[in-house]
């Protein structure tokens, strides 16, 4: 079959491509996101997202596992290019795998009625992806973010949640007051409080929204008064305090544990 082939490092398509790689801002202005690797690729493929172009390395395009994502697409949305360049522009270091641009979800609000997690200018792309990971394992399909979060569509973010961007419905909002006005059931926040409450005390069996903040200074003191109750996370040792992706993925699967136990239906 034959494919379009770019060999050089000045083709404006891949130019592009590396743009919507390395700037947040030119990724929302297009409304594109990049995927690399056949994993995350196969997983976007597999939940429905279409794909808009695909980018193969040259030398890589016979590989078993390549050659099955290729057969999943039209020929005109599979381009090869120069081994070199792609490893290039790539986000991943050294890498020969495969790019794939798809086209930003529309956001949907999320449902007053489900569970939800809510991020608070939390920065790291490593704890937010681990943190949608986490829920979407635990049975919560909806994520807020506030607009000074990272971008949870950069490549890294989408990397460390390993695929569950294509399964979540998650939505990045101005101002966090105003979407908890809406939210009809208890936003709990994990902070060290004298008022916390111990996280395993709590009846998590009904719907919950949960607020994470910032790696460093935590929720801010708006989003903490905002909150039904705050919670920790009993602990022993010299530990004050766990990674806000930790301490998230500990109360999500605490949720889904009394979930479990109850029988009831997880989101």
């Amino acid at each position: 079959m034959n494919y379009k082939i770019i060999q050089s490092a000045s083709n404006t398509e891949l130019k592009h491509l590396s743009r919507l790689i390395a700037q947040s801002h030119y990724r929302r202005q297009h409304r594109l996101a990049v995927v690399e690797g056949i994993h995350l690729i196969q997983t976007f493929m597999q939940a429905g997202h279409p794909i808009h172009t695909m980018y193969v390395p040259q030398l890589r395009a016979n590989d078993p596992e390549i050659v099955a994502l290729m057969r999943e697409l039209p020929a005109q949305q599979i381009v090869l290019v120069a081994d070199h360049l792609l490893e290039k522009i790539s986000d991943l270091t050294h890498s020969k795998e495969p790019i794939a641009i798809l086209s930003l979800p529309t956001q949907i609000e999320a449902s007053i009625d489900n569970d939800v997690v809510v991020l608070e200018r939390v920065q790291d792309p490593g704890n937010v992806g681990t943190i949608l990971r986490s829920a979407l394992a635990a049975g919560v399909k909806h994520i807020v973010l506030s607009k000074d979060s990272t971008d949870v569509w950069s490549p890294k973010v989408l990397r460390a949640a390993m695929g569950a961007h294509a399964y979540l419905s998650i939505q990045t909002v101005a101002d966090l007051d105003i979407w908890r006005e809406d939210y009809a059931h208890p936003l709990y926040a994990t902070a060290l409080s004298t008022a916390a409450r111990n996280l395993y005390t709590l009846n998590l069996t009904h719907p919950v929204g949960w607020l994470f903040g910032n790696e460093g200074s935590g929720l801010s003191a708006k989003m903490l008064h905002s909150a039904t109750e705050h919670v920790i996370i009993p602990m022993i040792g010299q530990t004050e305090s766990l990674n806000v992706a930790m301490a998230a993925t500990v109360c999500l699967f605490e949720q889904q544990r009394q979930r479990l136990t109850a029988g009831a239906t997880l989101n």
